[in-house]
């Protein structure tokens, strides 16, 4: 069996979620008296354009660095004036080179909503995303049996967060839905191999309920691939790598937006 990147980073993840001895009952009460969080699905819901999901993110595995040096705060800022529907910011350290600070300097900087996107194997990472400041949590449907998924799902929303549940095919899609999904990233990379493929999104968007917002993440390189995705039934799609290291951010979101 092939071991994927997607492996190696879970397994760190798991070792990190074994050896937390925090109480889950007590980050619950702690979580439940935040402020109320932005609400990320809804930004999507009010756009009439394409809403994107516009990606604060330093490295990459497949690609290494991007944009070691971007200053979260102003990029926040920067996504924000270009039209902007929610942030993703990349906390995971080792892989991705972010942080938690990352995500507060970034929310702090504006008004979007913020999605921790990192790698969720437990409740204490649920929770954490809450305490930390973030509006949604990102679920990975590779990462998780469907008894977690559920689990975890069912947490982020008691907990007052949105959930955007990744997958990558109809098998993930049925895990996603019983989980009362109504938040679903299609992503386009093969974990394996690292491609971009297209045809999965848009065989996926077919098959997704109109109940979901549609969200199509990772190999969005411009408009074109924007407009490819948006006919094919997506309300949104999610863009780092393209934004990070473009010259002109701000156009450049504009553009995707059409």
């Amino acid at each position: 069996m092939t071991v994927t990147y997607l492996d190696k980073i879970l397994e760190r993840h798991r070792e990190m979620a074994a050896a937390d001895t925090r109480s889950v009952g007590q980050l619950i009460d702690e979580a439940r008296a935040m402020p109320p969080a932005r609400g990320f699905r809804a930004a999507l819901v009010a756009n009439t354009k394409l809403g994107v999901i516009a990606e604060i993110k330093r490295r990459s595995p497949s690609k290494g660095d991007l944009n070691m040096r971007l200053d979260p705060a102003d990029l926040a800022r920067v996504y924000e004036t270009g039209g902007a529907s929610c942030l993703s910011v990349l906390t995971d350290v080792d892989g991705f080179g972010g942080s938690v600070d990352d995500l507060q300097a970034a929310r702090r900087a504006c008004s979007l909503p913020v999605l921790r996107k990192d790698f969720t194997v437990s409740e204490l990472d649920v929770l954490d995303a809450r305490l930390m400041g973030a509006d949604c949590v990102l679920l990975i449907a590779a990462a998780l049996d469907t008894v977690q998924l559920a689990e975890f799902h069912a947490l982020a929303i008691d907990i007052g967060l949105d959930v955007l549940v990744e997958i990558h095919d109809e098998a993930e899609l049925e895990h996603a839905l019983e989980a009362d999904a109504t938040l679903v990233g299609v992503n386009q990379r093969d974990l394996v191999t690292f491609q971009v493929d297209h045809e999965r999104a848009v065989r996926m968007g077919g098959v997704i309920p109109d109940s979901a917002v549609k969200v199509a993440e990772s190999g969005v390189r411009g408009a074109d691939d924007a407009r490819m995705l948006e006919a094919a039934g997506y309300g949104a799609v999610l863009v780092g790598e393209s934004l990070v290291t473009s010259d002109d951010p701000k156009r450049a979101l504009v553009e995707l937006i059409g």
